[in-house]
């Protein structure tokens, strides 16, 4: 067990952003609110940095991924505050 909990987590943190992202989308599509393309956007990025980890952790430990890693989720929550921001103007 102690070697598959890991994966487990880090598969579940994938699939979950990745469902945040499609549902987001998915209601952004039915109301034009421009909040939820930002954020069905940041959780694509953040399910991206999520596949990335389980990369860099489980599938090729000897390949360093950490500033990838750390790119993606400084363009998630980048992509979020500008979103916000640039809504916040109109």
């Amino acid at each position: 067990m102690g070697d598959y909990f890991p994966s487990a987590v880090y598969l579940l943190c994938f699939l979950t952003s990745l469902a945040c992202a499609v549902l987001l989308g998915r209601a952004y599509r039915r109301t034009a609110a421009r909040v939820l393309w930002w954020s069905a956007a940041c959780f694509a990025l953040l399910a991206g940095n999520n596949l990335l980890l389980m990369i860099d952790l489980v599938l090729m430990p000897h390949v360093d991924l950490v500033l990838l890693r750390h790119l993606l989720s400084l363009a998630a929550v980048s992509t979020l505050i500008f979103g916000f921001v640039w809504d916040l103007k109109e």
